[in-house]
């Protein structure tokens, strides 16, 4: 956050990071208007390992599979790969992730301000730009400074294909569940063992195959275990629940429930479980900002980019932000195989991202 906050002061924005850890810049206006923000995170993900990265830079891609280390990009995998034949494309060496989500969004932000800031010629209204921590663990905007930002538009740069916008995601929850039994010497154990780890199995194995991550696309939720531990006396496990309409969600939210007592009745096991809501579904938000996506139309249609809106499968900081009536369209970055070791982004899907919010950012409302 100290080598973003220098650049951006050497950009001529003014800076703030307080206790919130969440770094904001201003780059003041040159013509009237509403101020506009963008916002992008600085962490990466943790599902395989993202330390040390080694981007591996594939210029003149040549359109076939990309051979790493211990791992294959194939094609048939990536139709979109295709498409940056004779392009750049940017990988790691196969052993880490890229960590394009986020660093692709900060890399467009911050060369949106050095093109505003060292051409004065271009017309914009005040530019807010917020980098925040841990939008990966979900927990980026808990302690965000809400009162700093004058915005009441946010676009997030934290999408995946180009020309995708992202105009609301999940409704989303988390399960904690945790359960006490009773360990004995499997000899002597009729009518007294109370099996912890196998009420853990029986609620992982009652959850519906059909509504899993793996077994829906679309506009259609799930419920997924994540983790699962324990032993015979004690065992925790966590659930993801996930819905765009909330009706949905609180029926899968009763389904566990349900489930969690029947495994506590057949094993006599005690449970104890917390289900908490992580984020919303920010569409309504969104929409009750027509200008919002307005603007976004009119900058892609002055660019000759054409967009597809979608409603993305996950959740961005924007989700958050419109618990605060803040509208957050999710800007693509062109990443794609997000939190994998196949991750890999096109130079040129930034480049259009780029074109993209400058568009935006140019003019007054």
């Amino acid at each position: 956050m100290h080598m973003l906050s220098d650049e951006l002061k050497a950009l001529g924005a003014i800076t703030y990071y307080g206790e919130e850890k969440v770094l904001q810049g201003v780059l003041k206006g040159n013509v009237p208007g509403e101020p506009l923000a963008f916002m992008a995170h600085v962490d990466t993900a943790d599902d395989v390992p993202g330390n040390g990265v080694r981007p591996v830079v594939h210029r003149n891609y040549d359109g076939k599979d990309i051979v790493l280390d211990g791992v294959v990009i194939r094609t048939d995998e990536n139709p979109d790969l295709v498409k940056y034949a004779g392009g750049t494309v940017i990988t790691s060496d196969g052993t880490t992730l890229l960590g394009a989500d986020d660093k692709a969004g900060v890399a467009v932000i911050m060369e949106m301000l050095s093109a505003l800031s060292s051409d004065p010629s271009i017309p914009h209204p005040d530019i807010e730009v917020y980098f925040t921590p841990d939008e990966e663990t979900g927990h980026s905007l808990d302690r965000f400074p809400y009162d700093r930002m004058k915005a009441t538009v946010c676009y997030t740069v934290d999408g995946t294909e180009e020309g995708v916008i992202d105009t609301g995601c999940f409704n989303a929850s988390s399960a904690v569940i945790r359960i006490k039994g009773m360990a004995v010497h499997p000899g002597s154990a009729k009518g007294v063992m109370r099996n912890a780890v196998q009420a853990a199995s029986y609620i992982a194995q009652s959850l519906p195959a059909s509504e899993s991550p793996e077994a829906t696309d679309g506009l259609e939720g799930f419920i997924s275990v994540m983790d699962m531990k324990g032993s015979v006396d004690h065992a925790e496990m966590s659930l993801i629940l996930r819905d765009f309409n909330m009706k949905g969600l609180e029926r899968r939210e009763e389904m566990v429930r349900t489930i969690v007592r029947s495994a506590e009745s057949i094993y006599r096991v005690t449970v104890t479980f917390d289900i908490e809501r992580s984020y919303c579904n920010f569409s309504e938000v969104t929409s009750s900002h027509p200008y919002a996506l307005e603007r976004l139309r009119a900058a892609a249609r002055s660019i000759a980019l054409d967009i597809t809106e979608n409603m993305v499968r996950g959740g961005t900081d924007g989700a958050h932000l419109s618990t605060h009536s803040i509208a957050s369209p999710d800007i693509f970055t062109g990443g794609h195989n997000l939190h994998s070791v196949t991750e890999w982004v096109a130079l040129e899907a930034m480049e259009r991202s780029l074109e993209l919010v400058l568009a935006i950012a140019r003019g007054s409302r």
